[in-house]
């Protein structure tokens, strides 16, 4: 018998030294089906705020983000599109004090953007920049125009972007596309963004794809096959005025600045901007909030919506149904507290 284990075990040791597993996580893919802000649970909104902490780097076109992102914290506040939540609960900060997300807004030294000065300095500034601050844990970069460019650079961005996630296993990178600029589906620029777009999706990376983004309206009508250009121009028109022209500002849509665009276009990519902190905080889009009256949890658990499922004494006894414990922790008064810090 002995002879017979020692013989499977051996075709086991042997087979797995030519046959190798294959892990393929999903990617996460940020485009216009990611702008619908009122799908964001606060638990998410919550837990991103919580557990990120960003540094992005760009230049005009990517501050469509971040500007869009200051717009939407008053927006909010006064119940745009429905919005009922807490006061501020979408501010921003360098640092994420005052209960803010931490977004480090261009911290970066020796680049601009991921062409500026030059195709690889973005890198090297990524590099400094987490061997200096190892608590970021996202980074994010975006283009101006550089991203028409030839096939081979975008395969260049594309092998920098895959040796820093080797060399930084704990960092989230965020690859993207480039902004629109008129050349239409045939256009150079949306093949070479269809090439960072394909990479993303064949190899399980997070992409935030500018250009599909700022290429629909809130109303999913699709305006890249009319040569849409950045400042939402397509032929025959321009979408994002045409459609704040139809909507209530202040309501549907608010005001703030968009470098180079319409309002409406840094309102979509806030949206989008914050779907992305929450996937990368764990939201699953596809998963029922259980727990809508609780902002830290999204499902009940062992104890249930507005308690933690904490086992103290690591005795295998959730806190809450522990003899030991639950009659003698007020968690109710410190239950916000343990879940951002946990």
């Amino acid at each position: 018998m002995l002879k017979i284990i020692q013989f499977f075990l051996c075709k086991i040791l042997l087979l797995s030294a030519f046959v190798s597993p294959v892990f393929s996580a999903d990617a996460i893919i940020i485009d216009h089906n990611s702008t619908d802000i009122t799908q964001i649970p606060q638990s998410a909104i919550e837990q991103a705020k919580a557990s990120l902490h960003i540094a992005y780097g760009h230049t005009s076109h990517g501050s469509q983000l971040t500007t869009g992102m200051t717009g939407l914290v008053g927006f909010a506040n006064i119940g745009g599109l429905g919005l009922s939540l807490p006061t501020d609960i979408f501010i921003w900060n360098n640092g994420g004090t005052g209960g803010a997300l931490d977004l480090r807004d261009s911290p970066f030294s020796g680049a601009s953007d991921l062409g500026n000065p030059n195709r690889t300095a973005w890198a090297t500034a990524t590099r400094s920049y987490l061997n200096a601050h190892s608590d970021v844990n996202v980074i994010i970069w975006s283009w101006c125009g550089q991203a028409d460019g030839t096939k081979e650079q975008i395969d260049q961005y594309l092998d920098l972007m895959s040796s820093l996630e080797t060399e930084y296993p704990d960092v989230k990178f965020v690859y993207m596309t480039g902004h629109t600029n008129g050349t239409g589906l045939t256009g150079n620029l949306h093949q070479r963004n269809m090439q960072i777009s394909a990479f993303c999706e064949a190899n399980g990376k997070i992409l935030y794809d500018f250009e599909d983004i700022e290429s629909y309206d809130p109303d999913g009508e699709y305006f890249g096959d009319r040569n849409v250009t950045d400042t939402c121009a397509y032929n025959g028109g321009n979408w994002a005025i045409e459609w704040q022209n139809a909507h209530a500002v202040g309501v549907d849509w608010y005001s703030c600045t968009s470098q180079h665009s319409q309002p409406l276009n840094a309102n979509l990519k806030a949206y989008a901007a914050w779907w992305l902190w929450a996937r990368l905080a764990g939201w699953n889009p596809t998963q029922v909030d259980l727990c809508p009256d609780d902002p830290y949890k999204t499902e009940p658990g062992v104890c249930g919506c507005g308690t933690p499922d904490r086992d103290t004494d690591e005795d295998g006894i959730m806190d809450c149904i522990d003899p030991e414990i639950k009659e003698s922790f007020p968690w109710e008064l410190f239950y916000p507290a343990f879940m951002k810090n946990r």
